[in-house]
């Protein structure tokens, strides 16, 4: 009887001890850490949106500049896309022949075609006329093969540079032929922070209206509002 009455008192004393504060503390510390990520900016209230915290909840330090890096490869990608859909939409094309041929930024005629794919007879002057999404199927197997290629290339110097390359901000590979990144200050000066948050945010538009475009280019009426 004695025991148990000693059980009952220890268990009641328990109800009232100071909680263990460490955990939510430093939770509450991560949180606040990803707020204050490079990205996060007024159109989300100056903090991460709840998917985006749900997701690197958990995540070390070098899971946010991966996902950073991913959002940013994923931006230009889509910004080149948008353009590359626009100007194949408006029938806006760069001439690839020399000479008298008739071909012209307006008009993918051509007297001789360069053949794409001799396999399929496929020319650029075909590739041309063809809306968006046939374009794509029109590339051939080994033209593919090239993409993945280059891309395959570009994805190892990038891994290189930002994982095995100390101090590297994420988006900074080393490719600068404009020179953005030598003026005074560097990545840390006001205004290539400025032009780096401009870039996400266009990023950010970019990979959704590509995502439209196409969607509404699969399924007719997808997107009901002007669009190319």
């Amino acid at each position: 009887m004695k025991c148990a009455l000693f059980a009952t008192l220890i268990g009641a004393a328990s109800a009232f001890a100071p909680a263990n504060t460490a955990r939510p503390a430093a939770g509450a510390a991560k949180m606040a850490a990803i707020d204050e990520a490079f990205g996060v900016s007024i159109e989300t209230g100056n903090k991460c949106p709840p998917l985006g915290r749900w997701i690197l909840e958990d995540a070390q330090p070098e899971a946010t500049k991966w996902f950073q890096n991913a959002e940013i490869k994923h931006g230009r990608i889509a910004m080149v896309a948008t353009i590359g859909f626009m100007v194949q939409k408006f029938g806006v094309h760069f001439p690839l022949y020399l000479g008298p041929t008739g071909s012209n930024c307006f008009s993918p005629e051509s007297d001789t075609a360069w053949l794409l794919s001799s396999t399929t007879g496929t020319t650029f002057s075909d590739i041309a006329r063809a809306a968006p999404l046939d374009a794509i199927q029109m590339v051939p197997a080994a033209g593919w093969l090239q993409i993945f290629f280059a891309a395959g290339w570009f994805e190892c110097i990038a891994y290189h540079r930002q994982w095995n390359q100390e101090g590297r901000v994420p988006g900074d590979y080393g490719y600068d032929p404009l020179g953005f990144t030598k003026r005074e200050g560097g990545f840390e000066s006001e205004e290539l922070k400025s032009l780096r948050l401009k870039e996400i945010k266009n990023g950010r538009v970019a990979m959704m209206t590509i995502a439209a475009w196409v969607s509404n280019e699969m399924i007719p009426g997808a997107l009901p509002v002007w669009h190319p």
